[in-house]
């Protein structure tokens, strides 16, 4: 499988049979003074919708026609498993943000967590609800989301043996929220992989957590 960092909080996820799998697809014109990517606009045969905010669920600018997946629950769609887990938005159970969906993803003998805007260090049930996962698609900002010392709780709590952060301040993105540095400062096995793409096969997974920092594509 390989993965693609678009930005924020959205991935490009192609399976070895090329299905397209894109995760939170944002849309720049709703944010135009603070969130300042290029809009992706290629085509796609699933889309995963953690919540209903714009800079997470803009399915409509995506093309080919794709299944959107939201809520909770198990879905099957071109031979990829989805598994949507609820949690919330906020700590205080969905009252300042409302609700959030984990997608466990499926595919290529792969589990891929993508935990959108998660808020909240998960409860016993929800993590076991999600399970061991081989990559963790993670928010560290803080703010809107779990922080740095939490999504490092949260990756314990999965066993994420590959963990790559989403969802932090940076050039494009103005958000009151924290930096790529105060997740990455002092873990012992950072690889910045200075572009947008890996590709993770089962074979070849770290046998120790690894952050892994990719360059957004847009």
């Amino acid at each position: 499988m390989t993965i693609e960092y678009l930005g924020h909080a959205s991935f490009l996820l192609t399976t070895n049979a090329g299905t397209r799998i894109v995760t939170d697809p944002f849309d720049p014109a709703a944010y135009k003074d603070s969130l300042k990517y290029g809009a992706f606009r290629g085509p796609a045969d699933i889309v995963t919708l953690s919540h209903g905010h714009g800079d997470h669920n803009a399915a409509h600018l995506i093309t080919g026609n794709p299944v959107v997946i939201k809520g909770n629950g198990k879905f099957l769609a071109a031979e990829v498993e989805f598994v949507g887990v609820g949690t919330w938005h906020d700590n205080e159970r969905g009252a300042k943000r409302g609700t959030n969906t984990v997608f466990v993803i499926s595919a290529d003998d792969l589990r891929i967590a993508h935990l959108g805007d998660l808020g909240h260090v998960l409860t016993g049930d929800q993590a076991a609800q999600i399970g061991n996962v081989d990559v963790a698609l993670i928010p560290v900002g803080g703010f809107y989301t779990i922080d740095a010392a939490q999504a490092w709780e949260v990756a314990d709590q999965i066993d994420a043996q590959i963990v790559i952060p989403m969802h932090y301040r940076n050039e494009k993105c103005d958000f009151p929220i924290g930096g790529l540095d105060e997740f990455t400062a002092g873990k012992p096995r950072v690889v910045r992989e200075g572009t947008s793409k890996i590709e993770v096969q089962r074979a070849h997974l770290p046998t120790e957590r690894t952050i892994v920092v990719l360059e957004p594509s847009l």
